[in-house]
């Protein structure tokens, strides 16, 4: 099993490895090109976004910058949009489905590393080399979910559909579908329902109440 298939089945691995930082480097040097492109050089912009993420759906836009660990890591649906300064550090895998909508300073973080501050010291391996460890959780988005600014998604996390997560939440726990959750930790605050529909506003809607 090479490091990569051992990330990817909750093993530890070794981030050193010269295979996964070769990986890295063309991801990272992938969103640099990325982000020094002009937002209307929309054919450049989406080629990298092909390169950088072979299993993607369409109509994504990602607004930038962007700061992307591996890639190849992470599948996305169709019909996203990420705003400005998106993180993905797509370690393990990250599955993000369709219509979800992000906004600002959004993290997503898949590596844990060991809490034993002697555990996270590179280790001799019996052919005399060093190398330190870590291992990565799935995080799994589902669908037409919308997270406010500044929202960190953290390792082996689910979030269900049509859920709103609020500004600076941190989600540490799954979320289940259908719900309002936001908090440092984030939790559940209350389900969403018709009662939040914009149909209730008027004076909101102005002259756009008959299309909902």
């Amino acid at each position: 099993m090479n490091e990569e298939e051992k990330i990817l089945s909750g093993k530890l691995y070794t981030p050193g490895d010269s295979e996964l930082v070769a990986m890295k480097l063309k991801a990272h040097n992938l969103s640099m090109d990325y982000n020094i492109l002009h937002e209307d050089e929309t054919e450049k912009r989406n080629e990298i976004l092909r390169a950088l993420f072979p299993d993607m759906g369409e109509k994504n836009f990602f607004q930038g910058p962007i700061y992307i660990h591996y890639g190849r890591h992470t599948h996305i649906g169709s019909g996203c949009f990420f705003n400005f300064n998106t993180t993905i550090q797509d370690d393990g895998s990250v599955t993000i489905g369709d219509n979800n909508n992000f906004g600002p300073g959004l993290t997503i973080a898949t590596p844990v590393h060991p809490m034993i501050a002697q555990e996270r010291k590179a280790r001799e391996l019996p052919n005399g080399m060093r190398k330190g460890f870590c291992y990565a959780k799935p995080v799994t988005i589902g669908n037409n979910c919308w997270f406010g600014a500044n929202v960190t998604v953290c390792p082996g996390v689910s979030i269900g559909d049509d859920c709103v997560i609020g500004a600076g939440s941190v989600v540490t726990k799954d979320i289940p579908s259908g719900t309002f959750s936001a908090g440092v930790p984030c939790k559940v605050i209350r389900e969403i329902t018709e009662a939040d529909s914009l149909r209730g506003n008027v004076d909101l809607l102005g002259e756009y109440a008959d299309i909902f």
